[in-house]
């Protein structure tokens, strides 16, 4: 059986509109035309489908089933048009982010893009060590989610909020240090956002501290957290089981409120970057993605 989907779509039609005639505007036919494939899909099923007095119309047993499948085919049809269309959005696009940020969601966030995108190029660079809004500024990236301490970007509208959180003193559940011995803290190289607002907290304080551990990666830093050599500040989102907040233990000073921020190259936004900060801006809220007039990616 080689069903045509004209037939399909005036079936749905005629059973979503509850006659022809609507089906026939709908469908911006007439409705002899309608009428018409209504037969010639029955002939092509061999059973009928619909019961039609001069006042009602209504399914047969095969019509409902029938039903079911009309619909699968016609999702499906749509899905494969939706995921093999040639895309008119071309170029390049240069995204910065912490990969505190994005976590698990980055690789799906970019697979979504490259499906709905194919003829774009992504430069993508994620890490704690990124001055991403200093590359934004000198046009080495086309846009970047930044983190930052909120009492720094009061009064600052560049950019869009995507989150907002706090940072706090990490330690393992059982770290310790005796009484009067230097607190080991465990960093990011800088520039790093995290490692700035902490040394900004403690410097004028009498609290002796000194730097125990420094990696570049998120793995290492927590490794050094959980097993207890050093305290960290992070996010209070990035928190883990065996990870616990100690501010204010040891004498540590508050650490501020923070806020991740989307920031935009200045200048003229190419349609490719401003999809993918779309992208960014449906992810971080939770939105379903949808490219603009080709439907759910």
């Amino acid at each position: 059986m080689n069903l045509d989907p004209a037939l399909l779509h005036a079936f749905v039609a005629v059973t979503d509109a509850g006659g022809f005639t609507k089906a026939a505007r709908r469908l911006n036919l007439t409705q002899s035309a309608i009428s018409h494939q209504i037969r010639r899909l029955e002939e092509e099923v061999g059973r009928p489908l619909l019961y039609r007095t001069t006042r009602s119309l209504t399914l047969t047993e095969d019509g409902e089933e029938f039903l079911r499948y009309a619909l699968q085919i016609l999702d499906a049809m749509e899905a494969v048009n939706r995921r093999f269309r040639s895309s008119p959005v071309v170029g390049s696009v240069r995204f910065g982010a912490p990969d505190i940020f994005m976590g698990e969601r980055l690789p799906v966030l970019l697979t979504q893009f490259s499906r709905a995108y194919p003829n774009v190029r992504l430069d993508v660079s994620v890490g704690m060590s990124l001055d991403s809004q200093a590359m934004v500024e000198a046009h080495e990236l086309d846009l970047a989610v930044v983190l930052g301490a909120r009492r720094q970007v009061e009064g600052d509208e560049e950019g869009e909020v995507l989150r907002q959180t706090r940072f706090v003193w990490a330690a393992a559940e059982t770290f310790e240090v005796r009484d009067g011995a230097s607190l080991p803290l465990a960093f990011f190289p800088a520039p790093c956002v995290n490692r700035r607002v902490a040394i900004e907290a403690l410097e004028g304080l009498s609290i002796d501290w000194h730097v125990a551990f420094t990696s570049s990666s998120q793995s290492g830093i927590r490794a050094a957290v959980m097993s207890g050599l050093a305290i960290t500040p992070l996010t209070y989102d990035d928190l883990e089981p065996g990870i616990a907040v100690i501010d204010g233990r040891y004498g540590l000073p508050p650490l501020p409120e923070a806020e991740f921020r989307l920031l935009w190259g200045r200048g003229d936004k190419t349609l490719a970057v401003q999809e993918f900060g779309r992208l960014v801006l449906d992810t971080s809220s939770g939105r379903p993605f949808q490219t603009r007039g080709m439907g759910v990616a």
